[in-house]
């Protein structure tokens, strides 16, 4: 699993939410949400942040570390 699906699952368990009212709050898919949380490589990134602005972040560009590469 990525950061970003490991990420998105514990903020979404956080907030009590499930997979169904993530995609509804929004504005997205159900299968794209599932998508997301199963660690996708490919999507858009205007998705992801659309996603991700619900608990405040968002997706950048960032320096690669060592673990990471």
């Amino acid at each position: 699993m990525t950061n970003l699906a490991k990420t998105i699952k514990e903020k979404r368990k956080t907030n009590g939410l499930t997979q169904l009212d993530l995609a509804l709050k929004s504005g997205l898919g159900l299968r794209l949400v599932r998508e997301i949380e199963q660690g996708k490589t490919s999507m858009r990134m205007d998705k992801v942040n659309q996603l991700l602005s619900l608990f405040g972040m968002e997706l950048i560009p960032a320096q690669k570390t060592k673990d990471h590469e």
